[in-house]
């Protein structure tokens, strides 16, 4: 299921990053007193009342010289609307309706799209009418709130939920796998698709950044069903140019969640950058299947064994998750092993979707604790009492403590070390949850 795209739009300094801030609980956009500081717009995944969606901020839309309203303006507000599900208008209702405030609204009358209007800065909200001027824009009632102390938050969002289509799972007409094609541009991921359905349905072009949205495309491996999806590059923010690299970038993101498992496509020859393995680790904290596809294999002059086991070591090295992902050289070009990615591919979600018994795993919680007690606090002693496999894709366990709160990070990952060297879950992530309990319950 692909998740629905809420806009944020406004003039600058109404407040639209912090309200961003507020809905996610967490401070991801830069915030600052003066205008213009939001200057890309960024997304994350929010939640409200059961419902999951991708928040979008984007920079202040300003008036040009001599109080025109700027092209850059019609721009923006058009791109958000015309790739948004429902939009957020921020206004300041402390400084009133501004001709700029009146200019987005006509263009979000027009759209036809679902409009809450947020009436921001508003700390008294109990007697507060200055919400009322903004009737005028046309866009319904308007909703005062104090974005900084939260006051007001929750109605807006009710308001949101609400106005956003109703959910439906995609028809996967007995799809047994999803698969995600994700990296950088220009690293082959059209064409790597392009040779697994034996066929030209995606485009494929040398300017980086050809493929701008995700692409499904249903395919037969043997007796299984496969859904692949072709997205766009993923760049880093700094990077994106225009509102077609974001808006490939937001839909690459959603493309990841709606995903099983994720192929991360890196150019070989170019060599890994950073950026490859911050794509790869965002499909990891998804809780994604991940397979490392080390395209253009066949333009590396010295493809021998040892090649291969020292591009390995090193890929491991840079990012600590590659220890438990399987990596793999192919041509895209050639057709070399790429009908082995797939397979690597069904391996990962076969580990993704295991389920270990409860009596298993608290044997091996048993021996592990055994060979290295946790850590021990000034409180008494820190014990891990049992525990149980509670969900797979991905597997996530739980275990039960009489002070979880105090056992240590470290000691937590050489508990998924020690799964992992029991159980495999290769290409899958593994996720530990800590409960309390006492040991006389």
């Amino acid at each position: 299921m692909a998740l629905q795209t809420v806009a944020i739009v406004g003039r600058p300094n109404v407040g639209k990053s912090t309200l961003f801030n507020r809905i996610l609980r967490r401070r991801l956009a830069i915030v600052a007193e003066r205008p213009g500081v939001t200057r890309d717009r960024q997304f994350a995944e929010a939640e409200w009342a059961g419902r999951r969606f991708l928040l979008v901020d984007t920079g202040g839309l300003v008036e040009g010289p001599g109080g025109q309203i700027d092209q850059e303006v019609r721009r923006q507000a058009e791109t958000a609307i015309g790739h948004a599900d429902v939009v957020i208008l921020v206004v300041d209702g402390r400084e009133g309706v501004l001709p700029v405030d009146r200019h987005v609204g006509d263009l979000l009358r027009r759209s036809g799209l679902p409009v809450i209007l947020g009436v921001n800065k508003l700390d008294e909200l109990g007697g507060s009418v200055e919400h009322l001027e903004f009737y005028e824009l046309g866009l319904g009632d308007p909703t005062p709130l104090a974005a900084l102390s939260g006051k007001g938050s929750g109605d807006l969002l009710d308001r949101v939920v609400e106005a956003l289509p109703e959910a439906h799972e995609a028809e996967d007409g007995g799809t047994d796998l999803r698969v995600a094609v994700i990296g950088r541009p220009n690293v082959g991921k059209s064409s790597f698709v392009n040779r697994l359905l034996g066929e030209d349905r995606v485009i494929v072009h040398e300017e980086a950044g050809t493929t701008r949205d995700a692409i499904d495309t249903e395919l037969e491996i043997g007796d299984r069903r496969v859904c692949l999806i072709d997205t766009a590059g993923l760049r880093r923010q700094a990077r994106i140019a225009d509102d077609l690299e974001f808006l490939g970038r937001l839909r690459a993101a959603s493309a990841i969640e709606r995903a099983d498992v994720c192929l991360l496509l890196v150019d070989t020859e170019a060599g890994a950058a950073n950026q490859d393995f911050r794509i790869g680790h965002q499909a990891w904290d998804a809780g994604k299947g991940l397979v490392f596809v080390a395209n253009k294999w066949d333009l590396i002059e010295d493809r021998g064994p040892s090649a291969m086991a020292g591009f390995d070591r090193q890929l491991r090295e840079r990012a600590h998750y590659l220890r438990w992902v399987p990596i793999i050289t192919c041509s895209a070009l050639s057709g070399k092993r790429v009908r082995k990615v797939m397979n690597l591919a069904f391996a990962a979600q076969e580990e993704r979707a295991r389920r270990i018994p409860t009596a298993e795993v608290n044997k091996v919680l048993r021996d592990l604790v055994a060979r290295r007690q946790p850590p021990q606090g000034g409180r008494g002693d820190v014990r891990l009492l049992y525990g149980s496999q509670v969900a797979s894709s991905p597997p996530l366990f739980v275990l039960w403590s009489n002070r979880p709160h105090d056992l240590k990070e470290h000691y937590v990952r050489y508990l998924v070390a020690g799964f992992r060297e029991a159980w495999g879950f290769e290409g899958s992530p593994i996720r530990i949850k800590l409960k309390q309990r006492s040991e006389r319950a």
